[in-house]
């Protein structure tokens, strides 16, 4: 299963990175996830699950893969994460 969200945004890059974090801590108390920055990428995974956040000036691109036992959890990482950005980046 993958998960891929873009969402475009007007934010300075440092501000952008900022949310981007927060969404990732967010994950990590719902869903178990460790993270951690490369760059502009933030890279997370648990058991199951690894993916990143890119971060640019102009969007935020989340891609996830699950793997089958816990593929279940898409539709509520999916719900999160678009629920996060729009909260933010709109």
């Amino acid at each position: 299963m993958a998960i891929d969200i873009k969402k475009s945004h007007s934010k300075p890059l440092a501000e952008a990175k900022t949310i981007a974090n927060e969404l990732a801590q967010d994950l990590s108390e719902r869903f178990g996830v460790h993270y951690q920055w490369e760059g502009d990428h933030l890279h997370f995974e648990r058991m199951g699950v690894s993916g990143n956040i890119q971060v640019t000036s102009k969007e935020v691109h989340v891609t996830a893969h699950l793997n089958f036992f816990i593929s279940h959890l898409e539709p509520a990482v999916i719900d999160e994460v678009n629920r996060y950005l729009d909260e933010h980046f709109s």
